[in-house]
């Protein structure tokens, strides 16, 4: 296992992973048999790639802000955290994925108490998230932040409730 620099992060999407980014990614999308052709333009030009997915944006018709998980110059994963749920409440609040080479290790746990915590700062005292049944790694990172299910959305993700430090 690499000895990582410093304890990760979320911070603001950077130029300074690049490399890490785009190998991390596409070992990702490999191991999980997806396509990769969209990491080409990401490559090409990083720095339009990177300016593009900083700040407060409209994504899901709501404002949405996106980090990624990094120590130093490795890229680990990326969590989005919607301001305000979709009308169909499809996607939650938190979305997060750590890339193949660095799950199992803890990172997705330490992500989602992160995110709770930004979720708070922005007033959220309950925040939802949707995970595949199949997705037994993100349930278990759920259970461990004190999930309460809530059901299924429309795309057959099951829905969990957690709370966050502005519900105390």
């Amino acid at each position: 296992m690499i000895a990582l620099p410093t304890p990760p992060t979320l911070s603001e999407p950077s130029t300074m992973v690049k490399t890490s980014y785009l190998v991390g990614e596409q070992a990702d999308m490999l191991h999980r048999g997806s396509d990769t052709t969209w990491l080409r333009g990401a490559s090409h030009d990083f720095d339009s790639f990177v300016a593009d997915r900083v700040g407060v944006r409209q994504r899901w018709r709501v404002p949405s802000e996106l980090f990624w998980f990094t120590s130093g110059e490795y890229y680990i994963g990326s969590l989005v955290i919607r301001h305000q749920l979709t009308s169909d409440e499809g996607g939650g609040h938190i979305g997060y994925h750590v890339v193949y080479p660095w799950q199992r290790q803890g990172h997705a746990t330490r992500m989602l108490q992160d995110a709770l915590v930004k979720c708070s700062a922005l007033g959220i005292e309950n925040a939802l998230l949707t995970i595949a049944p199949e997705n037994t790694a993100s349930l278990t990172v759920m259970r461990r932040h004190g999930g309460i299910a809530d059901g299924v959305n429309d795309e057959g993700d099951l829905r969990f409730w957690i709370k966050t430090l502005a519900a105390s």
